[in-house]
């Protein structure tokens, strides 16, 4: 340098000085990348913070986005929903179709037909059923007069089918001094009849000689012509009456046994006395054959 220059080296000709820029003209690249200023100069690289914003970014669009089958689906149920009702309408058609009227026969069962009495052989026409709410099903109650030696002597109302000793006890059962061996207490008792028990010592064998149609059916052991001296009805030539005998002295005639016996005790309450033997045809069971096997052993 020359004396008296500023010590600052001239500029040579044609060369241009640099000027130098104040701080507000130079600018961070830190800085404008953070304040999201552009940054002047050539553009910086993106820094780790944007990717992952700009990653973030695409994600919450891409998932704004419906997916297209989902408008599919209510399509799809209401399809479901029409075929579900025409189902039901198919099985409740099938139902009503096929359901039984109440006039058939449950499955494995037949249907029951009343069964003629005039074309079952002589011998099994004592098996014809016979319904219990007919009728001639015998009476609802059995009252009978109990006498002799019992602790309360009278008139006991009892239940069908009941028997003697059921008879006893319902009038207080038997005195101290009754023979109750001279019985026969397991005999089923007629309405109307009278059970009487004999005392020890007593004689019976004249109980079954009073005349028929007095009532009595005295329940003993005896035996007068061959017959139960119990049988109420029986005579002493060996006739039975049908309108005085019981249940036990009916089935002493050829041919009848307890239900048949039942039957005629039963027909003779609903229809009155019999006027002839031969009404004996008008009793369920009872055909032409067995009226004249018992034709000889009965009476009126």
């Amino acid at each position: 340098a020359s004396p008296g220059s500023t010590g600052r080296p001239r500029d040579r000709p044609g060369s241009v000085r640099p000027q130098a820029r104040s701080g507000r003209d130079r600018t961070s690249p830190t800085v404008g990348a953070m304040s999201g200023r552009r940054a002047k100069g050539p553009a910086p690289r993106a820094s780790l913070e944007e990717l992952v914003r700009l990653a973030c970014r695409t994600e919450d669009e891409a998932s704004q986005i419906r997916p297209r089958r989902a408008a599919l689906l209510p399509r799809v149920a209401l399809a479901l929903g029409v075929c579900l009702i025409a189902l039901a309408l198919v099985l409740a058609a099938r139902t009503m179709l096929t359901a039984p009227t109440g006039q058939e026969a449950p499955p494995g069962r037949r249907a029951q037909s009343p069964v003629p009495t005039s074309s079952l052989p002589p011998g099994d026409q004592d098996l014809v059923p016979v319904d219990p709410a007919s009728p001639d099903s015998g009476p609802a109650q059995v009252v009978v007069h109990v006498a002799g030696a019992v602790a309360v002597p009278g008139v006991v109302v009892l239940r069908p089918g009941a028997r003697v000793a059921d008879a006893i006890d319902a009038a207080g059962g038997p005195a101290a001094d009754a023979d109750t061996d001279q019985l026969n207490l397991a005999r089923p008792l007629a309405d109307g009849e009278q059970v009487r028990v004999p005392r020890a010592g007593e004689d019976t064998s004249t109980w079954a000689q009073q005349p028929a149609g007095s009532g009595s059916g005295q329940a003993t052991a005896g035996q007068t012509d061959g017959q139960p001296a119990h049988s109420q009805g029986a005579q002493a030539g060996g006739l039975i009456n049908l309108n005085t005998a019981d249940a036990a002295a009916l089935e002493d005639l050829p041919g009848i046994g307890p239900a048949l016996a039942e039957r005629i005790v039963s027909h003779r309450e609903s229809h009155g006395p019999f006027a002839t033997v031969e009404d004996l045809l008008d009793v369920p069971g009872i055909g032409q054959a067995k009226l004249e096997a018992l034709r000889d052993r009965a009476t009126v």
